[in-house]
Parts: C-alpha cells; sequence; structure tokens
C-alpha cells in the first residue's frame, strides 16, 4: 500500500468514526482527542488529515449528503416513466428524509456558522452545488418525459430543495408526517403532469 493510499485510508476512517460521535453526542461534545482515540489513531493523525474540527464535520456531513443524493439518483435513473420515478422517490423518501440524528447535526452545526466565516463559506458552497445539481437532474429528467417545468429548473430546485429540507426537519421531530407531499409537489412542477397520476 503506498503512502497516499495510507492516508486516504485513514481519513476514511476518521470520517466514519467522527461520524459516529457527532451523530451520538453532538459537535460541541465531541473532541478531535475523542476521534483520534476512537479511531486508534494519534491527534496528529487528525490534523495531518482535516485543519480542525470543523473541516472534519464537513467530511462527515459530505458523507452522509452523497448517501442521501445517491437515494435520490437511484429512483431518478430507474427504467421507467416519470409517474414510476416519482413513486420510486417517494418511497425512498419515506426512510431517507428526516432522520433525528442527521437532522440536529446538520442544525447544531449550522449554528457554528454564526461565528465561523470559514464554516458559512463552505455550507453556502455546498447549498449551491447542490441546487446546481439538482436544477441538472431536474432538467435531465423533465426532457427525458418530454415536459416543459412552469419554473427554470434553478428555481425548481430551490424550492425542491426547501420543501425537502423543511419536511427533513419536521419529521425529523415527529416520524407520523407523510412525505408523500413531496412527491405531490413534484408532479404540480410539470404541466399536465397530475397529482393523481400513476
Amino acid at each position: 500500500m503506498t503512502r497516499a493510499e495510507r492516508q486516504a485510508q485513514t481519513r476514511e476512517r476518521l470520517v466514519e468514526v467522527a461520524r459516529e460521535l457527532f451523530l451520538d453526542e453532538g459537535y460541541a461534545a465531541t473532541s478531535l482527542d475523542k476521534v483520534a482515540l476512537a479511531a486508534g489513531f494519534s491527534k496528529g493523525a487528525v490534523y495531518s488529515n482535516f485543519a480542525g474540527k470543523e473541516e472534519l464535520c464537513l467530511a462527515v456531513l459530505d458523507s452522509i449528503h452523497e448517501e442521501q443524493i445517491e437515494g435520490v439518483l437511484g429512483a431518478f435513473t430507474t427504467d421507467t416513466d416519470l409517474a414510476g420515478r416519482i413513486d420510486a422517490f417517494a418511497a425512498w423518501a419515506q426512510t431517507g428524509l428526516g432522520h433525528p440524528r442527521w437532522t440536529a447535526l446538520e442544525v447544531e452545526f449550522a449554528a457554528v456558522a454564526r461565528h465561523s466565516p470559514f464554516v458559512a463559506t463552505e455550507l453556502v458552497k455546498r447549498h449551491r452545488d447542490l441546487v446546481a445539481a439538482t436544477a441538472q437532474l431536474i432538467g435531465q429528467v423533465t426532457r427525458e418525459a418530454g415536459l416543459e417545468l412552469r419554473v427554470p429548473a434553478h428555481e425548481a430546485a430551490t424550492v425542491l430543495l426547501s420543501l425537502g429540507i423543511g419536511l427533513g426537519a419536521l419529521r425529523s421531530l415527529d416520524s407520523a408526517i407523510d412525505v408523500t407531499i413531496f412527491a405531490d409537489a413534484m408532479r404540480a412542477l410539470a404541466p399536465g403532469f397530475t397529482a393523481g397520476a400513476q
């Protein structure tokens, strides 16, 4: 194994351990010493991979978001029509949206942005990248379905992400909230595609 491979492996392990600690104990209660100890490395190993706890938490959040994006992409690249893809997304949302621990960590870390220009800048950058990627997916899916959006793809992406984030936050508090309204909102954005379509 090369040095680069070992470092990548160490980084992956640190993110994995930090993720569990951040989710279990929260951002503030998790120190880099605790992460290093739980991962079986020195604190120096942490600092050789991350500038500090903020950067490590961003890597953890990135890993969570990547999983969510994979779920959404999986739904919208299924070999079926638009109705079937939205149904697949609704099925994913039932289990993939509104994890209480994820939401709690994101809210706690977002509060850090109030005092950290670095965190504020990084969160804005990630949000904009997510909007752009979502807009691209919306454009692709609607073109394949032969439909035109009532609003620009970028605006549709912003609306859907806002709805998803809001529903996820509410669902993290009340698991009885029905997330199928998310799928209904998608149908409403496409002309001629009604909420009752199957």
